[in-house]
């Protein structure tokens, strides 16, 4: 008898081997909500804004100033710190050229972030939403047309990025989509508050004038889609019982 066949008949020893069990969807979207409300508490310790202007402007570290500028972006996003304000600081501590190249890489990679942990911890557990009609259409479009869509949102303003990024983690758009969507459709609005900070010094100069101009445009075009949306919506009476 060789040695593979005596091994073979050695008896099996019962537990040697455990059997994974999986963590149930409920669960997996509680730690996702745990986590999310971790993260925007954080803010009451720690400041993105003061970190990234006082953090990496001079140093020792300067020579990481701009992987670091973007790791903090993304966990700053990833804690809803509103994001015109992390661009601006891009534009104030590296110029519009590279503030821009790294406000982007920012965001797309705290869009990333949020879409990894929404897809891994919330989608299953959300799944028997995205039969109702209106979540259903969303989903079919994400999957079906997930670049082209994904682009039309993110130029769109006053969509909430978080909100945007946990709706295409929770439809079926694969993840090349929406990370490269996501770095294309930001470029306009990124680069407006970029220009705005890298030109706050002089208020009066050109690239200040029009970089503000077209934040105030994004923010009536904002109010005009709220406005309609909700003339669009039936009345309060309407909706009761006849």
């Amino acid at each position: 008898m060789d040695i593979l066949s005596a091994a073979s008949e050695f008896p099996k020893t019962p537990g040697r081997y455990t059997r994974t069990v999986p963590i149930p969807p409920l669960v997996r979207l509680a730690l996702l909500v745990t986590l999310l409300v971790a993260a925007a508490s954080s803010l009451l310790v720690w400041s993105p804004r003061q970190l990234l202007l006082q953090g990496f402007s001079s140093g020792p570290y300067a020579m990481w100033a701009a992987p670091a500028f973007v790791a903090v972006f993304a966990l700053a996003t990833l804690a809803f710190f509103p994001k015109p304000v992390l661009n601006a600081a891009a534009g104030v501590l590296f110029g519009v050229p590279q503030g821009l190249m790294l406000a982007v890489a920012g965001t797309t990679l705290g869009a990333a972030l949020a879409f990894g942990l929404g897809r891994g911890l919330g989608r299953d557990a959300l799944q028997p939403l995205l039969k109702k009609k209106v979540l259903a259409a969303l989903d079919r479009r994400l999957t079906a047309h997930g670049f082209r869509s994904m682009l039309l949102l993110r130029m769109v303003p006053g969509i909430p990025f978080q909100a945007i990024n946990f709706a295409a983690a929770f439809s079926g758009i694969r993840l090349w989509s929406f990370t490269a969507a996501t770095a294309v459709g930001v470029l306009p609005g990124t680069a407006a508050y970029v220009t705005a900070g890298a030109s706050a010094s002089s208020p009066t100069s050109p690239a200040f004038l029009i970089s503000t101009a077209v934040m105030v445009a994004m923010a009536a075009v904002t109010f005009v889609s709220l406005r309609r949306a909700q003339q669009a919506m039936p009345p309060h009476d309407a909706v009761g019982p006849a």
